[in-house]
């Protein structure tokens, strides 16, 4: 029901999760990120626990394996999910259970890894994290390039209703937390184009949290 993507700036050392989905509301559940420690997305019959579970773990010092498997450990289910990682150094570790939805793959690249099921060939992930290691620019523009690059290599089995993307750098809190929770059109599109309205605006809306004396104005109706 879902592919995504998990990439890492290695000029800035930011870490980011695009996903998009057959099911509503995908980045409600899937991607989990933690500044200056790594990322997680959790799939398939997705356990969201499981993403705190492994950041805490890669926290307190683990490898990107270790801490796969110790919040693997703690799922009675976890033949069920699908779920890669990817550190705060680059480096990732993936599962597929063997209850795993369909034709599905993982595959790991450079400051990458990317994983799918119920997807229209195997070839969709590689496709991906092609698209991710030869497109430059920011890194938000290299993670919705791979989404693309999967959906043009076949994407899923049917059609995705719903797409997220989030990355985090230096503050605690997501520089970009984008979502299309629900369309019948093409969500990734959608999500690129909340992308491509929301970068002009990103280091104003950075500025007024680290300091609002230089902040620029907000362009609304009583704040001439």
């Amino acid at each position: 029901m879902t592919l995504s993507i998990i990439g890492r700036c290695a000029l800035t050392g930011q870490i980011g999760i695009a996903i998009s989905s057959s099911s509503i509301a995908v980045g409600a559940r899937c991607p989990w990120l933690r500044s200056k420690v790594g990322a997680v997305s959790t799939q398939n019959i997705t356990l969201p626990a499981l993403g705190p579970h492994i950041l805490d773990r890669l926290q307190q010092g683990d490898s990107a394996e270790t801490a796969l498997q110790f919040g693997l450990g703690t799922d009675d289910y976890f033949m069920y999910r699908q779920v890669t990682v990817l550190t705060a150094e680059g480096k990732s570790a993936f599962y597929s259970g063997e209850k795993t939805l369909g034709v599905n793959n993982a595959l790991c690249g450079e400051n990458c890894v990317a994983a799918g099921n119920l997807l229209a060939n195997a070839d969709v992930i590689s496709a991906m994290v092609n698209a991710f290691e030869q497109q430059s620019g920011h890194l938000a523009d290299r993670l919705i390039a791979a989404l693309q690059a999967g959906l043009q290599a076949g994407g899923e089995a049917g059609p995705v209703h719903s797409a997220a993307l989030s990355i985090v750098d230096s503050p605690v809190w997501p520089i970009v937390d984008l979502r299309v929770d629900w369309t019948d059109a093409d969500p990734i599109d959608e999500l690129s184009q909340l992308w491509h309205a929301y970068k002009p605006q990103m280091q104003d809306y950075l500025t007024r949290a680290i300091d609002p004396r230089s902040a620029p104005g907000y362009g609304v109706p009583g704040d001439e």
